[in-house]
C-alpha cells in the first residue's frame, strides 16, 4: 500500500465491545507499547522494536495503528493495513498483546470488532500472517474462524538472518456477514 492510498483513509473512529476498545494512537502509548513490545514473549515475533521504531510505526500512522486498550490501559496494538484496489477489497492486519492480558480473548475481540468494521466498509476479506511456530495466535484466530490457506515460505527474517515461513490465514465477508461474533464472556 503506498502512502497516498492510506492518506485517503480518514482516522478510524473508536470501537468498543464487552471488554476491548479500538482507538487510534496517542502519544502517551509510546511508553507501554514499547515496554510491551520488549516482552520476551512479544519481541520473540515482533522483532527489534526501538520507541523510535515504535513512534514511526504506531504513534505516527493514526489512519492503520489501532491501540487494544482494556479498563483503559494500553494491551497492545494492531495494524489494519487495506489495499488499495478495489477490484481485491482485502485488509491485512497483523496485532500483539501484553503478555498479562493473554487468556482473556482479548486478541480475539479487537480483531472481531476490526473485522466488522472493515467488512461494513465494504472489505470482503481480511488476512492474517502469523510465523508458522506461534502456534497460541495461530489457535486463537482459528477459533474466530480463520481458515488456513497455506504456507508462505521463507516469509520472515529472524534474528540472526535466517527465514522462518508463515501461515497464510483469511476469513471472508461470505464466512460472518456481519462479521465474527465477540468472544463468549461470563
Amino acid at each position: 500500500m503506498n502512502s497516498s492510498a492510506r492518506s485517503e483513509l480518514p482516522e478510524p473512529q473508536p470501537l468498543v465491545g464487552p471488554l476491548v476498545a479500538l482507538r487510534a494512537p496517542r502519544e502517551s502509548d509510546l511508553e507501554p507499547l514499547t515496554a510491551i513490545l520488549l516482552e520476551p514473549e512479544v519481541a520473540l515475533w515482533w522483532v527489534g522494536y526501538t520507541p523510535e521504531r515504535v513512534r514511526a510505526e504506531f504513534i505516527d500512522q493514526p489512519k492503520t495503528a489501532r491501540i487494544i486498550e482494556v479498563g483503559g490501559e494500553c494491551a497492545g496494538a494492531m495494524f489494519v493495513l487495506r489495499g488499495e484496489d478495489p477490484e481485491y477489497p482485502t485488509t491485512v492486519m497483523h496485532l500483539f498483546i501484553g503478555t498479562r492480558f493473554r487468556g482473556r480473548r482479548i486478541g480475539e475481540e479487537a480483531l472481531a470488532l476490526a473485522i466488522r468494521a472493515e467488512f461494513a466498509d465494504g472489505i470482503t476479506r481480511v488476512t492474517l500472517d502469523p510465523n508458522i511456530k506461534n502456534e497460541g495466535a495461530i489457535r486463537s484466530y482459528e477459533r474466530l474462524g480463520f481458515r488456513r490457506i497455506g504456507v508462505l515460505r521463507d516469509y520472515q527474517v529472524r534474528p540472526g538472518g535466517h527465514l522462518e515461513d508463515a501461515l497464510f490465514l483469511d476469513l471472508t465477508r461470505s464466512d460472518f456477514p456481519d462479521g465474527p461474533p465477540l468472544p463468549p464472556r461470563g
